[in-house]
């Protein structure tokens, strides 16, 4: 069984991006939160105008995520 890939990661930046809606189009987002943590990295969450989540950023995320997580995405830079 192969597994899918969960998002993309670019080892330059240390970032990893994983889509939450099927597809995003430009202007879609509505608002962006992001939440620091602290000596570590991030996350930045954005959310369409009705509030419904459309993706996730994971800023530190060699740091953040698993492994095995990190395994799954594309690497792209």
């Amino acid at each position: 069984m192969t597994k899918r890939t969960l998002g993309t990661y670019d080892h330059e930046a240390d970032a990893a991006y994983f889509p939450i809606a099927p597809r995003i189009r430009k202007g879609q987002a509505g608002r962006q939160d992001v939440h620091e943590i602290e000596g570590v990295g991030g996350l930045v969450l954005d959310f369409d105008k009705k509030g419904r989540l459309l993706d996730v950023e994971v800023l530190g995320a060699s740091t953040l995520l698993k492994p095995g997580t990190l395994a799954r995405t594309k690497r792209i830079g």
